[in-house]
């Protein structure tokens, strides 16, 4: 067992060697094109009434690619729609129905005011004013007591209203989820699904990589990582083959805090190191980089 795992131990060695030594280039370092997968599963529970979508084809963000059965959460909606016009149709309409109390109050006041005159002109007794005047006072508070009431109602069915608001809100909200969408612009890697199936909040539907935004998994030994640090730009190369390469602007994002001995992807410029560490580059892909392609960093 010891035999064989130095036997081991020395193959990676060479390798590492090798391909070291065969970076007649001026590259740094190399590695592998990554992309973001991201897995789209359900929101919504139900059958899948049309998933159109085939692996490798293009996407982009927010695009419609299936549905699933939402009938139930309509007529949810429609059934809330109903509530709200019935709780609208019931407000008050405070100054329709304190008008008939208003205009009482003013020929209560009128008359309060002639009998004040008939009693400076001492031709009205003390009761009779004193009657006006309470009669007045009657109307007043039951004026206020009847907008208190109104207003009570209305508070109530602003309170109502608002609910089933939220509840429709709610039910829109769901309603959007039994769109099946690329929540970015990609291709398509695997298809999980078919239309027909029985779809359940939580189950994958279909993975997506986002082919805009690339990543270079590079290796570099600790002697390279002393001039490299998060957010420096780099010359990125795409490797085509036979000498064909593309250009790409590209940002150092990420920097792995452990070591790694002689990972298979390695090729760097210090053939002498055993240690190195992965990095990751970001470029803008222009459509031509594909993912596990090879590419090369200039630092």
């Amino acid at each position: 067992m010891k035999t064989a795992v130095k036997l081991s131990s020395i193959v990676c060695t060479i390798f590492l060697i090798i391909s070291c030594g065969n970076n007649k280039d001026g590259f740094d370092a190399t590695g592998t094109f990554e992309a973001t997968e991201i897995t789209v599963s359900s929101e919504a529970s139900g059958r899948i009434l049309s998933f159109d979508i085939t692996e490798g084809q293009e996407v982009i963000a927010g695009q419609k690619l299936g549905a699933i059965d939402s009938m139930q959460l309509y007529l949810t909606k429609l059934q809330l729609l109903k509530n709200a016009s019935s709780v609208a149709s019931n407000r008050p309409n405070i100054e329709v129905q304190i008008a008939a109390l208003k205009e009482q109050i003013i020929k209560q006041k009128n008359e309060q005011k002639r009998f004040e005159n008939l009693f400076n002109a001492k031709v009205a007794t003390q009761k009779q004013l004193d009657d006006v005047n309470s009669a007045v006072a009657v109307l007043e508070r039951q004026l206020a007591a009847l907008q208190s009431s109104l207003q009570n109602n209305i508070s109530s069915l602003n309170a109502q209203s608002s609910a089933i608001e939220i509840q429709i809100a709610q039910i829109e909200d769901k309603l959007s989820k039994c769109i099946i969408q690329s929540p970015v612009s990609g291709t398509i890697l695997n298809k999980y699904t078919e239309a027909g199936e029985l779809a359940v909040t939580g189950k994958a539907l279909f993975k997506v990589a986002d082919t805009r935004n690339f990543f270079l998994r590079a290796y570099m030994t600790l002697e390279q990582l002393k001039d490299v640090k998060i957010g420096q730009k780099v010359k990125v190369y795409a490797d085509f083959g036979r000498d064909n390469r593309r250009e790409y602007e590209g940002a150092i994002t990420w920097i792995s805090e452990k070591s790694e001995f002689t990972p298979k992807n390695i090729q760097t410029k210090d053939e002498r190191a055993n240690l190195v560490y992965a990095v990751k580059i970001a470029i803008e892909n222009d459509g031509y980089v594909k993912i596990g392609m090879y590419g090369e960093i200039i630092l």
